[in-house]
């Protein structure tokens, strides 16, 4: 493609090219930069994506029930969201952003919002009913990639999905979701599946589900996060799907405040697949007001059964130095096992005050672990 091309190509609906090297090698023809704007920029964007190595989004107002997409970019793409990107309002599942390929780069700018305006959707129901709400932002068949210090408000529903990633990094990731604690739901901060070698570092939530959720995968680590408002640091829940695997996966030295959980394993009941290999270590909990610890086999269509089963073995679980408070009316521990199915835990150095010791656990396996 010859440069006058590109030009042509990534001038259309609100696309500029801000710089461009007037010889390019042999090996990469595309242009710098190019930037993108307006209420054409999505549109622009997705059209002129492969001649562009660095991608600028800068103030995009993506029309209502379209994807800004990102998908395909050619090795090595920078992306680097400027402003403030919108999204219009329209009843349907998204997403709303989504970003695919290899060597990828995702920056967000120095004050720059990626923001959803939930509260056009909320209506208490989530993904559960009500309203249709797009997720927010698809990181899909990402690898050796990188997403560093994005903001998103505000999102209608889930926020990240991850899902067959390789090699990701995610660092300094705002999601702010405060809006939405009276009527947001389901509004899941870090939805991890399929996805090998996640590490995400540094992470600030506020919103009203799991901050991070890993329903399969392994080599996964989230650290040095703090979550508020949502249902905490949660494996699974694990079974009923296509992948029902989950190994080698870290929770390292994160906060959890005023959430309902703190530190969660949820196994379907009746399903299979598997648990293992799982640390949470140096995580500090406050104002938990249900669970501080909560292990349970028992999920079943969003809620415990009462009687756990033992087709997804939780085994390999190091859970060390984790302390913190609940609530009067919490718990302060709840294991509930399969008889045989929890084997090989480490357990040590845990404090969870303030709530109520369990009466309901069941098939505690040796290695110190207590309600």
């Amino acid at each position: 493609m010859h440069f006058s091309s590109i030009v042509a190509a990534a001038a259309i609906g609100g696309a500029a090219i801000v710089s461009a090297a007037p010889a390019a090698s042999p090996v990469d023809k595309r242009a710098t930069t190019c930037t993108f704007s307006g209420a054409n920029g999505a549109a622009s964007a997705k059209a002129s994506k492969a001649a562009c190595s660095t991608i600028v989004l800068n103030n995009v107002a993506v029309p209502a029930g379209t994807t800004l997409d990102l998908t395909g970019l050619k090795s090595g793409t920078n992306v680097i969201f400027q402003g403030t990107t919108t999204f219009g309002y329209k009843e349907w599942e998204g997403p709303l952003v989504s970003v695919s390929g290899t060597s990828i780069t995702v920056t967000g700018a120095s004050g720059s919002v990626l923001d959803g305006d939930g509260a056009r959707w909320w209506d208490g129901k989530g993904s559960n009913g009500g309203k249709t709400k797009p997720k927010f932002f698809y990181a899909h068949s990402l690898t050796t990639s990188h997403i560093n210090g994005l903001t998103i408000k505000n999102s209608p529903v889930q926020t990240f999905s991850i899902n067959g990633a390789k090699t990701l990094t995610m660092d300094k990731i705002t999601i702010d979701g405060s809006a939405g604690d009276s009527l947001g739901h389901n509004t899941d901060a870090f939805d991890i599946g399929s996805s090998t070698g996640v590490t995400i570092t540094g992470a600030v939530v506020h919103n009203q589900d799991d901050c991070v959720a890993i329903n399969s995968g392994s080599s996964i680590t989230f650290s040095g996060g703090s979550c508020t408002g949502g249902h905490g640091l949660s494996v699974g829940s694990v079974g009923g799907r296509s992948d029902n695997a989950v190994s080698d996966v870290h929770f390292l030295n994160n906060k959890v405040i005023n959430s309902d959980n703190g530190i969660r394993i949820k196994t379907v009941s009746g399903a299979t697949g598997s648990v293992s290999g799982v640390t949470y270590s140096g995580n500090t909990l406050s104002g938990i007001k249900k669970y501080g610890i909560v292990i349970e086999q028992d999920y079943e269509n969003g809620s415990p059964t009462g009687s756990p089963t033992t087709g997804v073995p939780i085994t390999g679980l190091t859970m060390t130095k984790n302390t913190g408070s609940v609530t009067s009316s919490g718990t302060d521990i709840y294991i509930l096992c399969g008889k045989g199915s929890c084997s090989n835990w480490t357990w040590s150095g845990n404090s969870i005050t303030g709530g109520k010791q369990s009466t309901k656990c069941s098939n505690i396996p040796s290695g110190g672990a207590a309600c």
